[in-house]
């Protein structure tokens, strides 16, 4: 990379493009899941009838009503879900990360600089989290694929826009400043 012509594959301009646009619209289907997530949170906990007969059905369906273990972790969430306070803290926070998520893949999406920056930091930060979350899945012995997918794409993510960035402010700065060029 010492050639200043020389321009990975990646950063070209019809690539990069693709590639920005393809993260967008990954960040933008996450903040629609999350908002599903935060809206339906919301509506369930303002109908515990609702619930009771979703409940009810599945007791029906499945008995339930022989399984001890599964009867009591029902009851469990149906209390949660009666008094509210950390599910609608949980459907709040879901809400305002899914604005996060829009706001970061609409403004990459159209080639916004801040938006890029604003998603390095967003997708930086939860990075060592998702880290601890496949440490525990792998000490726990769950299910890891989708766990390392995840990481594996926001790792990406960051390492990619990292570069636009880095190339972006090396093409300014070449505008801003014409090389000198040396007679002999």
């Amino acid at each position: 990379m010492s050639d200043p012509a020389h321009v990975p594959a990646i950063l070209q301009e019809p690539r990069r493009v693709r590639y920005l646009k393809i993260i967008a619209l990954f960040k933008i289907l996450k903040g629609l899941l999350l908002f599903g997530l935060g809206f339906s949170l919301l509506f369930l906990n303002s109908r515990p009838v609702w619930l009771e007969q979703i409940s009810d059905w599945a007791d029906d369906q499945i008995l339930l009503h022989h399984s001890k273990p599964v009867h009591f972790l029902l009851a469990k969430l149906q209390d949660v879900l009666a008094g509210g306070g950390a599910l609608r803290a949980t459907a709040l926070l879901s809400l305002f990360y899914c604005a996060v998520l829009f706001t970061e893949g609409f403004g990459v999406y159209f080639q916004k600089r801040w938006a890029e920056w604003l998603m390095i930091c967003a997708t930086g930060a939860l990075i060592p989290v998702e880290i601890r979350h496949l440490w525990h899945r792998l000490m726990g012995h769950g299910p890891i694929l989708a766990a390392l997918l995840i990481l594996l794409a926001n790792c990406f993510i960051v390492w990619f826009l990292y570069l636009v960035l880095k190339r972006d402010k090396a093409e300014t700065y070449a505008e801003r400043k014409p090389e000198l060029v040396e007679t002999s």
